[in-house]
């Protein structure tokens, strides 16, 4: 396996081996798990060269105890991603190789994607986003890039990304991976207690609960409906439900069968942010 600390090194090293051959590329933010490992494996299926970035992006949270306490675990990753295949190419840099000493990102529009649900509770999140993205396509250069549907929200703004930039990348969503409890995979997962874990199951069974009510009632009700489930449990605090269109991450106004919805969640489990989405048709 190789790994790459620094974005010249890698750059170098790609040059020299990938004319004529495809590149899969899967960012992370590493704490790998199975969600991030399926990413891994339709890389690999689908490309020539596969190349995972674990990189903590500072720029993208706007809460500082977030950053400090987020899942630093690079050994035990690496050790993950070598059960899969040593071919996969591991690119870790530090923090002044990707920015070169100016931790700031760049600013971006992307026709209001960006003011939705996360964009309204974590100021310059998706600035950061794209800022890193951008930055790591730029080093890889891939034609295939691949993104769990977990963040939907952010997998629309990178293909708006694309689109607005002219990036040569396709960008592939993938289903999200859940635990046995219907938990969606996430790095913070691994920041619960045993109990947290236990009861945040109750994040799916809700979405669940509630893509069936929307067949029957209005998202107004739905989403009055959602707030109360999560008002019976203390042990939760409900940061937001949205049911937005897919396309334009706008709240649906009137249900429209020639559209597609999809509701939208950001719950925490004691100290723990989650969120998770569920196609609504």
């Amino acid at each position: 396996m190789r790994i790459f600390n620094r974005q010249s090194e890698l750059s170098t090293y790609l040059q020299s081996v990938a004319q004529h051959r495809r590149i899969g590329f899967v960012p992370t933010m590493g704490a790998l798990h199975e969600g991030h490992l399926s990413l891994l494996k339709r890389a690999m299926q689908e490309n020539d060269i596969t190349v995972i970035s674990i990189f903590v992006n500072p720029t993208q949270f706007n809460n500082p105890e977030d950053l400090k306490n987020y899942p630093r675990t690079l050994e035990r990753d690496v050790e993950k991603i070598g059960q899969l295949s040593d071919d996969i190419i591991v690119f870790a840099p530090e923090t002044d190789d990707i920015y070169q000493g100016k931790t700031v990102s760049e600013s971006f529009n992307f026709d209001g994607l960006e003011n939705q649900m996360e964009g309204k509770f974590r100021a310059g999140h998706f600035d950061g986003v794209a800022t890193i993205v951008k930055r790591l396509f730029e080093i890889v250069q891939p034609q295939n890039a691949y993104f769990g549907e977990k963040d939907f929200q952010q997998l629309q703004i990178v293909r708006r990304l694309v689109e607005k930039y002219s990036l040569p990348v396709n960008i592939i969503g993938c289903p999200v991976f859940r635990e046995d409890s219907g938990l969606a995979m996430s790095s913070r997962n691994e920041r619960l207690t045993e109990s947290e874990r236990k009861n945040a199951s109750l994040i799916f069974k809700t979405l669940n609960a509630a893509k069936k009510r929307f067949g029957k009632q209005s998202a107004k009700q739905v989403a009055k409906w959602v707030e109360s489930v999560f008002g019976k449990h203390p042990e939760f605090k409900l940061e937001y439900f949205q049911i937005a269109d897919e396309a334009t991450l706008e709240p649906i106004v009137r249900k429209n069968k020639k559209k597609r919805y999809r509701a939208f969640i950001a719950v925490f489990v004691g100290k723990i942010r989650l969120i998770d989405t569920i196609a609504l048709n």
